[in-house]
């Protein structure tokens, strides 16, 4: 089992994004800039956590239902190549579109190898 694949990594990220729900909510100012710099409109902001604790969830069925953890890799992967096209589209600094473009690999690369039990 690899770290891609393992239902550990699944958990981690998970926690990861309910956090990030959390952090979106609020909002902290850093996350209000960067979505300010990508042009992203008001009225989409607040359905952004509720987006990220659906993935939350999504990615907890690891084990109970391993197919839906992979549509939400699928899923992030697609928020993902979004996130990194807005941050393209502006002309952001490589140090902002990071983040972005290494979760764009990382749930790539997961969705292409689903979790093992």
């Amino acid at each position: 089992m690899s770290v891609l694949t393992s239902p550990t990594t699944y958990k981690g990220l998970a926690a990861f994004q309910a956090a990030d729900a959390v952090a979106c909510a609020v909002p902290l100012p850093f996350i209000a800039k960067a979505l300010d710099t990508v042009g992203c409109p008001q009225q989409i902001r607040p359905i952004l956590p509720i987006v990220k604790v659906a993935s939350a969830v999504g990615l907890l069925t690891v084990n109970r239902f391993p197919v839906l953890a992979r549509i939400t890799t699928a899923a992030l992967t697609l928020y993902f190549v979004l996130a990194v096209g807005a941050h393209i589209r502006v002309r952001d600094s490589i140090p902002n579109t990071v983040p972005a473009a290494s979760f764009l690999a990382l749930f790539a690369a997961m969705t292409l190898r689903p979790a093992r039990r």
